[in-house]
């Protein structure tokens, strides 16, 4: 007579993938917020007149900035 046995492992890979899951997320998230900043900060350091050579106004480098990172 023949037996079989069922072994499971999820538990353990499901709590893996999770943490594998976690960390790229993070990582995603502080690699968006690092070049949020970087953009940010090179378009706050053009003068007036590079910034209209460009279309653009210090009013809204922020949300120039943040589309850059962001926008899907």
């Amino acid at each position: 007579m023949a037996y079989a046995t069922n072994i499971h492992t999820a538990p353990q890979d499901a709590a893996a993938s999770r943490f594998s899951a976690i960390v790229h997320t993070l990582r995603t998230g502080l690699a968006k917020r690092k070049l949020y900043r970087n953009t940010l900060d090179e378009l706050q350091s053009l003068n007036d007149r590079e910034l209209a050579d460009l279309g653009l106004h210090r009013s809204i480098l922020r949300r120039v900035a943040y589309e850059a990172a962001y926008a899907a």
